[in-house]
């Protein structure tokens, strides 16, 4: 590198807070059955209704998130709240799950789907910005693949965890994880590239174009 280049920087996606969000929510969904089983036996059809009430509210709070970032652009404040309220909502669900009513659980499962679904638009919108003007397919990948990989590795360490010390202990393990996502989505820049990019591009069509009579001639006598 000569003294006048600089390095090409390299954009840093938000991989690690949309893995451990995603993958936490994929064990959580993956073990809710027994979970709840556990601690409301016979309750098997309204355990089925859980996960449905937690597919329902994620599907509301996906579209109101991805609204609600077009319409302002805060992306980094809307991730890092929605981040905050998603680990509020695994916290409450934890410690009311074994509370015996059975109607509390409803609530706790739709809030939490509510944010933690709704947090894959913010998180998928994020890494695109970041990684402008690389492709969003590949953001995309990387963030599809590593959510998977961390749901697989979620699902069975927390199931090992209930077994030994029961529910609330695999959930706070889940807990633990989006603290620390929290954490690191503290810490991201809100490099919006592409958002820029979109800014330059609009300023750089509305100049009006060079005419001949706006040129400027030289005379010579």
């Amino acid at each position: 590198l000569t003294p006048e280049s600089t390095p090409p920087s390299i954009p840093q996606p938000p991989i690690p807070t949309l893995s451990l969000n995603t993958g936490c929510f994929y064990a959580l969904s993956t073990l809710l059955n027994r979970m709840v089983i556990q601690h409301y036996p016979g309750e098997e059809v309204n355990a089925g209704r859980i996960g449905l009430t937690i597919v329902v509210s994620g599907m509301a709070g996906a579209l109101l998130s991805g609204i609600w970032l077009d319409k302002t652009k805060t992306y980094k404040k809307t991730t890092l709240v929605v981040y905050i309220m998603s680990l509020g909502g695994l916290v409450a669900y934890t410690f009311t799950l074994s509370l015996g009513h059975l109607w509390v659980v409803f609530v706790t499962a739709g809030v939490l789907g509510f944010f933690m679904t709704g947090y894959l638009p913010l998180g998928f919108e994020f890494a695109a910005e970041l990684t402008y003007p690389e492709s969003e397919g590949t953001s995309s990948g990387l963030l599809n693949v590593s959510a998977q990989v961390f749901g697989i590795i979620f699902t069975i360490a927390q199931g090992k965890i209930i077994d030994c010390f029961g529910t609330q202990a695999g959930n706070l393990f889940l807990c633990s994880f989006l603290l620390l996502g929290t954490f690191i989505t503290v810490f991201i820049k809100a490099d919006l590239r592409r958002q820029q990019a979109n800014m330059d591009g609009e300023q750089t069509v509305s100049k009006p174009p060079l005419t001949s009579g706006s040129i400027p001639t030289m005379s010579l006598g």
